[in-house]
């Protein structure tokens, strides 16, 4: 995996002078900017960082680095070798199947958790969502359709408030995220097809079904290209 110039910047994550609780709210901001970078496809996969080298770019040292991606390794969403050298792992064909029906079993049963929650307020911020997606498409901004197309899915998941679930499904966002931000760069945007107008055609029609028929064909849409892609990697085509 490899990190972009100024890949995480929002600027360096301020080292607390503080005890724990400072330490703690480093720890947390590092996490954040690891998991954004995973999961807008940031972190390149095939290529490799240290520990070190990540704690400078974040500005932080490197403790607090060493504990978030010991803890993402846990996730199966990172490496970290006994060299400190940290990288995504390979994306095989039995692992993307192993992810593919994980995803169809969890999401569209946590969307269907979620609806009795979500409200027409809630169908009206997801439209925006979407329409931002819609741009992103079109422009072929890949970057940006994966922050939102993350934004929209969990939207709707986290108004399940499920404990359980919702960090499962998180989990198998951040395995996959990374190879598909590398198919879009392949193969655009412009091919994906938008489900989420049937989605939110579903919650503002209260249709439990609806919904978890629109969830699980959009992950069957944006999953096939990278399936593809994994399929001719492994016949050498």
């Amino acid at each position: 995996m490899a990190l972009r110039q100024s890949a995480l910047q929002s600027g360096p994550v301020k080292e607390a002078s503080g005890p724990s609780t400072s330490r703690g709210a480093t720890r947390g901001q590092v996490d954040n900017a690891v998991r954004s970078g995973l999961l807008t496809g940031r972190f390149i996969p095939g290529k490799a960082v240290t520990i070190r080298g990540l704690a400078a770019e974040l500005g932080v040292s490197p403790m607090p680095v060493r504990e978030v991606l010991q803890r993402l390794a846990a996730e199966n969403a990172l490496e970290v070798k006994p060299n400190g050298r940290v990288q995504i792992p390979d994306m095989t064909p039995a692992r993307f199947d192993e992810v593919l029906k994980a995803r169809l079993l969890l999401e569209p049963e946590l969307a269907e958790l979620a609806l009795p929650h979500l409200t027409s307020k809630d169908a009206k911020d997801l439209q925006s969502i979407d329409d931002d997606i819609d741009e992103r498409l079109t422009s072929g901004d890949a970057e940006a359709y994966m922050r939102l197309n993350h934004a929209f899915h969990f939207r709707i998941y986290r108004a399940s408030g499920s404990k359980v679930l919702l960090p499962l499904i998180d989990s198998l966002w951040l395995q996959f995220a990374p190879f598909m931000r590398t198919v879009y760069g392949r193969v655009g945007t412009a091919s994906l097809e938008d489900r989420h107008k049937e989605a939110i055609r579903a919650i503002e029609d209260q249709d439990g079904a609806a919904l978890r028929a629109a969830i699980a064909a959009d992950i069957a849409d944006g999953m096939g290209l990278l399936g593809k892609e994994i399929l001719s990697n492994a016949s050498g085509g």
